[in-house]
């Protein structure tokens, strides 16, 4: 099959110098000696992306994602390898870059399109579909300096998807402006993968991943991991994030998590922690660790909609405590409370506890919310001499990202099963 783009060994090497005048003796030859040191963005990264495939890129920040783009669309030069392009490109990157503040909406539109090579003529005949698609009314007539940042980014957005590529880069664009516009933006994107465009996508919504790519390149600090199908990068992804590798399950784990905990390093079992949790409480137990499981038993705060997973908590006692009880809630990243429960809810109450005492907690539940991030809140409350106490609480101390190739209305999926029949006449 043709090849839309091909990358060949391709190098991105930056020099860091820590001060400005080691780089202007470097700049200037003045310098005998290694003032720098070397930042590799890309490492030798070789991949193709076949005419009308879709292909998504995933890693960590930092590597290289956004690099490669740039690269391909030009914005970037690279240090060594080569870059080969076959058709015509449209790059969803910085939207409105080039746009000039002063020009009116139809006036950038026009400028735009003549920087990406099209005549006034074609412009013209692409007009009405842009305007359409930006849906910001008059203001095309105002200058763009009045704009909202929502009017800017769509204008933008609008100009560089109706230009009708060829192939079509995309860089964390399809979430701009309102809910109703990125619904739009994405019919969009399925309307070039049905026409059978190319379709180059860097994405942290492992969920948009998994649903429009055919094939997913992994990265990791600017060396490419391996390639395939979505699935399994999402799965190799999963495990980069926490280090784990082919670690062992959950319960292999448990011996060698009670060694972390009892050196204080370990209050989230390794995976990424919030700094911004927040945390009080009167201290008669202590949360010494949170941790999230997917239905194999792996480590990890990515969930697969539609699974089974388990919230682990454990909880040390420093005071003797009445039937203590036991809570998890999940936040949206707007802070509204989408659900959540509790030891008392669940009706498994929980003896009274001694001081010294350890105890580990596991909430297990099919994963229902809709694919997006969503935080994490923990707590151990209960009654002490009579009275409610709260002993601990942790707000917001783990992100969890839910994957979902089906999303539907509303925080929490009903999981319908629908049946349609025709009646007699």
């Amino acid at each position: 099959m043709e090849h839309a783009i091909e990358i060949s060994d391709l190098t991105k090497t930056y020099r860091l110098y820590r001060k400005p005048s080691d780089r202007l003796r470097d700049e200037l030859g003045f310098s005998k000696k290694k003032r720098y040191t070397e930042l590799h963005a890309l490492n030798h990264v070789s991949f193709h992306v076949d005419k009308g495939e879709t292909v998504g890129i995933i890693g960590t920040n930092g590597s290289g994602k956004s690099t490669i783009l740039k690269m391909i669309t030009g914005v970037l030069t690279p240090t060594s390898g080569n870059i080969r392009v076959n058709g015509r490109i449209s790059a969803l990157l910085e939207l409105g870059a080039g746009f000039n503040m002063e020009y009116t909406g139809i006036e950038n539109v026009y400028l735009n399109g003549t920087m990406l090579g099209f005549s006034k003529e074609e412009i013209d005949a692409r007009l009405d579909n842009i305007l359409k698609f930006a849906d910001i009314g008059d203001f095309v007539n105002q200058p763009v300096k009045t704009y909202s940042s929502g009017m800017f980014v769509r204008l933008a957005f609008a100009v560089a998807i109706n230009i009708d590529p060829e192939i079509l880069i995309v860089d964390e664009a399809l979430s701009v402006g309102d809910v109703f516009f990125q619904a739009k933006c994405y019919h969009k994107f399925e309307e070039f993968k049905e026409q059978g465009k190319t379709i180059l996508f860097v994405s942290h919504d492992l969920s948009s991943i998994s649903k429009y790519c055919d094939r997913v390149v992994l990265l990791n600090k600017g060396v490419m991991l391996a390639e395939g199908k979505p699935k399994e990068m999402v799965d190799l992804y999963k495990k980069l994030l926490v280090n784990l590798g082919d670690e062992e399950t959950e319960e292999e784990k448990t011996d060698s998590d009670e060694k972390e905990e009892a050196d204080g390093s370990a209050l989230t079992g390794g995976l990424p922690q919030n700094p911004e949790t927040l945390e009080y409480g009167e201290g008669q137990a202590r949360i010494c660790q949170v941790v999230t499981f997917d239905d194999t038993g792996k480590k990890t705060n990515v969930i697969n909609k539609g699974k089974s997973f388990t919230i682990r908590m454990r909880v040390q006692f420093m005071q003797d405590v009445e039937s203590p009880i036991f809570a998890y809630t999940f936040k949206n990243l707007q802070g509204t409370e989408i659900t959540g429960t509790n030891t008392l809810f669940e009706k498994s109450p929980v003896e009274s506890m001694k001081a010294g005492q350890t105890i580990e907690v596991r909430f297990t539940q099919d994963m229902d919310l809709q694919g997006g991030e969503y935080l994490l809140s923990f707590g151990c409350t209960g009654y002490h001499e009579g009275e409610f106490r709260v002993f601990h609480r942790l707000y917001d101390v783990l992100n969890v990202t839910v994957i979902s190739t089906k999303n539907t209305v509303g925080f929490y999926d009903m999981n319908s099963e629908v049946t349609v029949r025709e009646l007699s006449q």
